[in-house]
């Protein structure tokens, strides 16, 4: 089973390389955030092309998927 969440970028700093995204709730993402009303996500990216694809104010969608 996969689920999928929408987060928003809340920072993206290249000095520290430091990416934190937070969980949309209510309207902006109300089947999901009905039953999992909140969540973070930290990521250190040290690859600059993969960091500058993070937003800040802009929304993600975060897929989790079994890894076998």
């Amino acid at each position: 089973m996969a689920v999928r969440a929408k987060f928003r970028c809340y920072a993206a700093d290249p000095n520290t390389q430091l990416v934190t995204l937070t969980a949309v709730m209510g309207e902006g993402n109300k089947s999901w955030s009905k039953w999992t009303p909140s969540g973070q996500i930290s990521m250190t990216i040290s690859n600059p092309p993969a960091l500058e694809q993070f937003e800040v104010g802009k929304d993600y969608f975060v897929d989790f998927t079994p890894a076998e």
